[in-house]
């Protein structure tokens, strides 16, 4: 009888460890993490997905992180999204290229079951938490600084995003109001698509029309890489320019006296957060509407803090 009980509990104990085994591969969650360009061509995309995949990999779920082949590329961007969720996955996390196309899919995940959130840039749908930077508050610090090292008066430009994403809007409109207030001369506002190569094109026509201009802004570190460099061609030494990002290569250019500023933001922590709060909303818990990653003000100071 002895034999038979041993017998019983062994199998009952493999029972309990199959079932054990079973619960935990279900238990794990699928976060969809969709970007909006790919990390290999961006520096902030890359320390996005750095974020992203570390975070899932402390916190046990499965990422699918996802990207289009170029930033701007919303079709490609979309068509990726709705081909993940048709899958099925736990949550979405979400940096749209352009938030209203994805405003539809968004709304049909959610009635589907699948929460969101949006990182780095803010969706137009209800209730959906933002995960990012203030980028109008970012831009207007920018401004400030250029205010504080400009005469009154000079003349001024704006290199923007890509126009149709409230990235790029907020930090035209911080920036904008920030020169403003100081008395700046905005002389031009052209976007420059986040492109480092349509920076410096874009510069070399405003320069040639603004020969006395005396700062820019450039909306990220690679249209302001790419606006630096115009500048140099043109032999004007003298101009301001403050980037936005951080990125190392911004960091080293300001190290080497090139650009002037730069505006931190932790893409790191967006990435990490996203990943993290699409699982607290997977689990069924809350967030809060808004949580912001943070700006800072890089200049030589502080820019080998971001190398």
């Amino acid at each position: 009888m002895s034999k038979l009980f041993k017998l019983i509990g062994a199998f009952t104990a493999s029972v309990f460890l199959l079932l054990s085994i079973t619960t935990s591969v279900s238990a794990e969650k699928k976060i969809l993490f969709s970007i909006k360009g790919p990390g290999s061509g961006n520096p902030f995309w890359a320390s996005v997905t750095k974020g992203a995949e570390e975070e899932a990999a402390k916190l046990g779920v499965k990422l699918i992180l996802i990207a289009p082949p170029q930033e701007g590329d919303v079709q490609a961007q979309i068509n990726q999204v709705e081909d993940q969720l048709a899958k099925g996955v736990d949550a979405l996390a979400l940096a749209p290229g352009d938030p209203n196309a994805f405003a539809p899919i968004v709304d049909d995940a959610i009635k589907s079951g699948v929460p969101v959130v949006f990182v780095d840039t803010k969706g137009i749908n209800e209730g959906v938490t933002f995960i990012g930077t203030n980028n109008m508050n970012g831009a207007e610090l920018a401004a400030k600084f250029i205010c504080d090292k400009t005469p009154k008066g000079s003349d001024v430009a704006i290199l923007t995003g890509i126009e149709s994403q409230s990235t790029a809007l907020l930090r035209r409109d911080g920036a904008i109001k920030g020169f403003k207030n100081c008395g700046l001369n905005l002389v031009a506002t052209q976007t420059a698509e986040w492109d480092t190569a349509k920076g410096r094109s874009v510069t070399e026509s405003i320069i040639l029309k603004n020969p006395n201009i005396k700062a820019i802004f450039a909306s990220n570190d690679n249209m302001g890489l790419g606006a630096m460099q115009a500048l140099k061609d043109a032999d004007m030494n003298d101009v301001i320019v403050v980037g936005f990002d951080a990125t190392p290569d911004a960091a080293t250019s300001i190290l080497k006296g090139e650009m002037t500023a730069t505006i931190a933001q932790f893409s790191y922590n967006m990435g990490a957060y996203g990943v993290k709060y699409a699982l607290e909303l997977a689990n069924g818990g809350s967030i809060d509407p808004n949580i912001d990653t943070g700006t800072q003000l890089v200049t030589t100071e502080n820019a080998n803090d971001f190398k």
